[in-house]
């Protein structure tokens, strides 16, 4: 799949979600689990990675890829995967599903993370570090991917469609409230509302510096490699201006794709292995 593929993709994805409905299919379904620190989502494609049908929840059980409230999280999964069947028509009980992790988490993370899939009664076949899931769907083959989620900043950097490194740094969107929050005296809670609601030209200039610390995280990481691109994604990175910060602290050339909350998502279903 090449980046406009990719984006086609995703709008389309982003619709299913939208409208809660599906596309026709024929074959086996594949399934992503995106276990996020703002957001659960659930994706699936067909055998050919089109989206077929997805759901997604806010929630905070995960904080920087460690599940902190598995019965919670439990719950949202099964939920959203009982949502996702009501849409297709259909039982996804022993479906094979894929999940991600943040790069660089401990082994034991990882495995809790797959027990919250396999407890919604999926068969988790696959786990695959969240960058290298976007990179799937944007058909990258060189570049740096950095994934800025709720808890962490991932990056992987590929070379011929190779993933050749990855990293990951806990500053995300949550730093982006707890500035909010500290610049207006009010609650975590409330400034996740106020991120939500308020136009991005009163919120930009004051989170402004933490975009700027996920840049040098990145600009870090991409010493000694030879990175002409750099491509972001996630939730924290909706903001307009946001990749021209990175450009302006990198020096490198930044991309971000349409819907950048759900890109993962659908490329952790396009690494479900059947």
């Amino acid at each position: 799949m090449d980046w406009k593929s990719g984006n086609d993709a995703i709008l389309e994805f982003a619709e299913l979600i939208r409208e809660k409905k599906a596309n026709a299919y024929t074959g086996e379904l594949k399934v992503g689990v995106d276990l996020g620190t703002a957001n659960i989502v659930i994706a699936v494609v067909d055998e050919n990675n089109r989206p077929i049908a997805g759901a997604t929840q806010g929630a905070s059980v995960v904080r920087d890829g460690i599940v902190v409230d598995y019965l919670g999280a439990s719950q949202i999964v099964r939920k959203l995967k009982g949502e996702v069947e009501g849409i297709l028509g259909i039982d996804l009980t022993y479906a094979k599903a894929a999940t991600a992790i943040p790069p660089g988490i401990l082994a034991g993370n990882t495995k809790i993370i797959s027990n919250v899939v396999d407890s919604a009664d999926f068969i988790v076949t696959n786990v695959v570090d969240e960058p290298t899931a976007a990179a799937t769907v944007l058909g990258i083959q060189n570049g740096a991917v950095v994934d800025v989620g709720g808890g962490t900043t991932g990056i992987s950097i590929l070379k011929d469609g190779e993933v050749i490194f990855t990293a990951d740094e806990a500053t995300g969107g949550t730093h982006m409230s707890l500035v909010l929050a500290g610049f207006h005296h009010i609650s975590f809670e409330e400034a996740e509302e106020l991120k939500k609601n308020e136009s991005q030209k009163k919120i930009f200039p004051i989170i402004k510096p933490v975009v700027q610390k996920m840049a040098s995280i990145v600009n870090r990481f991409i010493v000694g490699y030879d990175v002409d691109v750099i491509y972001v994604v996630g939730g924290a990175c909706v903001f307009d201006d946001f990749e021209k910060i990175f450009e302006d602290e990198t020096g490198i050339k930044t991309i971000k794709p349409v819907e950048p909350l759900l890109v993962t998502p659908l490329g952790i279903a396009f690494n479900c292995q059947r």
